[in-house]
Formats: C-alpha cells, structure tokens, sequence
C-alpha cells in the first residue's frame, strides 16, 4: 500500500509585519483574492503604537485566522528590526505556527522582479552604518521566488563594487532607500512560496539580522 503525503493546507489568512525602518508595514492574505496591506509612517513612536496598529489591523480577522506569519527580520534599524522579530516570534510561540523570517533584501528584489517581470539575478543595496553597505544577489526561482546567489552582508562600499565588477554574470542594482516597508506584501508572498514548498518554521528560527553592531565597539 502506498502513502500519499498532502501538501500542507494553508488556513484561511497569513500575516507579515515590516518594522525594520521607522515605518511600519503590515499585510494580511488569504492567497484567494483577499489582501489587504498598509504602511504607517510612525517615526520614534513606531515601539510605541505597534500593538495596537496590529491589532486594530487584523480586524475582523482574529488571531485563530493565521496559518503562519511572516516578518522582516533585517537588515534595517536595529531597534524596529529587533521589535518586529520579537512580535513575530511571540504570535508564532503563542498561537503554535510557523513564522517565516524573511530578509529585508530578498523583499526588495521580489517586489523588482514581481512587478517588472525580470528574469535576471538582481544585487540590492542599502546604505548601512558608518558609510558601509549592505548588499546581496538573488536569482529568480520558479517555484521559491528567489534563489540566494550572495547572501546579505555588509560590505565596504569599495569592497561592494569590486564585487560586483567580479560577479561572473551581469545584473541589475537597485538602491533600496526608502519606502521599504511598503515591501511587506513581497515578505508575504515569498514566506507563502516556502509555505507551499512544505516548509513550517518553528518560530524560534526567525532571528533577526543586523549586520552590525549598533554602535562602535
């Protein structure tokens, strides 16, 4: 007799959050036509009201709703970075499902490949701490949305170029600079995309990422 495994069944609705710059992003799908998404720019207050927005967002969905959340877990800020990892890990501990940790980068290249219907590998940058930057160089996949070419690190601008006049294949640089929160509906899907390729991460996985320390040492 043979076993057949089922693909995993996704409730009705699958949350993210993205705090990791002084907005805060939040998306909420069912994957069946229904998405609804906004972005707050809250500033300092961000630690403040963040409860509360989620709260307020979520209606009338409830917590019981969510199959799994998904959050941005850097690089970025490293204090709306650390709040929104802790929120995610937090549900996902309490309401016993998976939380999807996904880079900030990664979202960034999702949202140019998604809307501009690109094949090519994409490398994002972003401005980091004392005149660094991050960077990384991700490959459109068919059925993960993206394939990893060069993990997120941060880099010394010089050191960045010269990497990037290396690479052995071209393609294309986006500054990701502002407005990254409104990526949280590209964390969604691709936490969605892993979701459908049988993976369920336990929410002490999500760590965030801050490639650096947050001040000198």
């Amino acid at each position: 007799m043979t076993t057949q495994l089922e693909k995993p069944k996704l409730k009705k609705y699958s949350l993210s959050l993205h705090t990791t710059t002084p907005e805060l992003g939040l998306a909420i799908s069912n994957f069946a036509g229904e998405t609804r998404t906004q972005v707050w720019d809250l500033g300092r207050d961000l630690s403040t009201y963040v409860h509360q927005y989620l709260v307020d967002f979520i209606a009338p969905q409830t917590w019981a709703d969510l199959a799994f959340i998904a959050v941005a877990k850097g690089p970025g800020g490293y204090t709306g970075t650390r709040i929104g990892v802790v929120i995610a890990r937090t549900l996902g501990q309490q309401l016993d499902i998976p939380v999807f940790g996904v880079s900030t980068l990664a979202a960034v290249a999702w949202s140019h490949i998604r809307d501009n219907n690109i094949s090519k590998a994409i490398a994002i940058e972003m401005p980091a701490q004392r005149g660094q930057v991050f960077g990384a160089i991700y490959q459109p996949a068919s059925h993960t949305g993206l394939t990893t070419l060069l993990a997120d690190a941060v880099f010394t601008p010089e050191a960045w170029q010269e990497t990037l006049a290396n690479w052995e294949d071209s393609c294309q640089l986006i500054a990701a600079k502002s407005q990254l929160a409104a990526t949280v509906t590209s964390i969604l899907e691709l936490a969605h995309l892993q979701w459908q390729q049988g993976k369920h991460p336990h929410w002490s996985e999500a760590l965030p990422y801050y490639g650096q320390h947050p001040v000198d040492i």
